[in-house]
């Protein structure tokens, strides 16, 4: 099969959406099909990202990665996005790699640099399936980007409400991968919409036999943290990720526990990070900023700590989630969003109330004061994901465009 895929983003950003197209590519390739991804280019970001060459071009055999004219995003300093001048280049390559389906994630954010609903189009033409995948909740990241009246903001939502209703609707079918996502979807009005086990991640690289007494100074050259309780937050520092949240409970934490038994591990990047770093000190927590890790270090860093703690209400998915259960610590997390699929409540970790601080905060402390808890969820919690792979996600989707291939042969129109 020769499938066009149109990304928002791809590596060396990390984040769900990049992984887990990482992650498709390789079995794509594996497997034998033709693919031509096209995606922003982050040469501008070159001094963040200075392997950013590193994924375009020939990636795997029968894959190519082509990366497009592109600008900043919403000022944030650490991505980008396709702009209009790249559209007349994107379908030229298009035309010429004829492909047999076209997929795109998080069309509305591509929507936003081509002024356009991205490769419907050509498919139109061309007579090929064009499909699209909801990744990001993005209309409800409004309130923290554009602290606004809430009046307006609210007058803001119903607009886009409406915009992405009319691009998602231009795909012959919208796929989503958690149910709670297909059910919002749905009450938003999409058409064509298909759940499916779709994403997953590498379970095999990620253990609890990684933790080793000496991985922070070996690593980081970082001292007497084995005794510690550490605490790992990993993602982006941006207000989307629950930061202010998180840092008000803090606050009241320190009232509770010893906290100089206490590590907080941060791994990510972001504009909030000076801010996040200065609050934690100022509070007197022993805090490590790792900034940037790399994928292939978040195995051994979710492995050398005690719980992950995520206070983000807008995760579709939640890829760090199942990392940590699977490198067998316990999560902590809110009771919304694509997360509550994998945390089992009072079992491989916690779900608390979201916006409840008090709650956060009762069982935070319950996981740092009883270690031998936190093994018993950490070993149900590796259970849970163990049946998760990207055979399985990436054979799934392949099914899909195969029959989506066939309905179009077949001219059969389901919009």
């Amino acid at each position: 099969m020769k499938i066009a895929i149109i990304s928002s983003g791809f590596m060396p950003v990390v984040d769900g959406v990049t992984i887990s197209g990482l992650e498709r590519l390789r079995k794509l390739s594996e497997w034998g099909h033709q693919v031509l991804l096209f995606c922003p280019d982050y040469r501008s970001l070159a001094t963040l990202y200075p392997d950013w060459e590193l994924y375009t071009g020939d990636v795997f055999p029968g894959v190519k990665v082509m990366s497009l004219a592109s600008n900043g995003l919403m000022g944030l300093g650490f991505d980008c996005n396709m702009d209009f001048s790249s559209h007349p280049h994107f379908l030229k390559e298009l035309k010429a790699f004829q492909p047999d389906i076209i997929h795109v994630d998080e069309p509305e954010r591509i929507y936003l640099g081509f002024l356009r609903v991205p490769g419907v189009a050509y498919a139109k033409t061309a007579n090929i399936p064009c499909v699209s995948f909801y990744h990001t909740n993005f209309i409800d990241y409004i309130d923290d980007f554009l602290p606004l009246i809430r009046l307006v903001n609210l007058i803001i939502k119903t607009v886009l409400k409406k915009i992405f209703k009319y691009i998602y609707d231009s795909y012959d079918v919208t796929l989503v991968s958690s149910e709670v996502v297909y059910l919002k979807v749905l009450e938003m009005g999409f058409k064509n919409v298909e759940f499916g086990s779709l994403l997953g991640f590498n379970s095999d690289k990620f253990y609890p036999e990684l933790r080793s007494d000496d991985f922070y100074e070996k690593t980081y050259r970082i001292q007497n943290l084995a005794s510690k309780t550490k605490i790992v937050f990993l993602g982006r520092l941006t207000p989307d990720k629950g930061w202010e949240f998180t840092l008000d409970a803090l606050v009241k934490l320190k009232q509770v526990i010893d906290i100089d038994e206490v590590a907080i591990v941060i791994a990510g990047e972001g504009p909030m990070g000076n801010e996040i770093l200065s609050r934690l000190s100022t509070m007197g927590y022993i805090v490590h900023f790792l900034g940037r890790v790399a994928p292939s270090q978040v195995p051994s860093l979710l492995a050398n700590c005690d719980l992950h703690v995520t206070t983000s209400e807008k995760e579709t998915f939640g890829l760090t989630v199942l990392e940590a259960l699977a490198s067998g610590i316990p999560v902590l997390a809110p009771r919304k969003g694509g997360v509550i699929e994998n945390v089992q409540d009072g079992e491989n970790g916690f779900l608390y109330n979201p916006g409840d601080q008090g709650d956060f905060l009762k069982k935070l402390q319950h996981l740092l004061q009883n270690p031998s808890l936190r093994t018993r969820m950490g070993q149900k919690g590796r259970d849970h994901v163990m049946g998760y792979s990207w055979d399985y996600a990436v054979k799934n989707l392949v099914e899909i465009w195969e029959t989506q291939i066939e309905l179009k042969r077949k001219g059969i129109n389901l919009i």
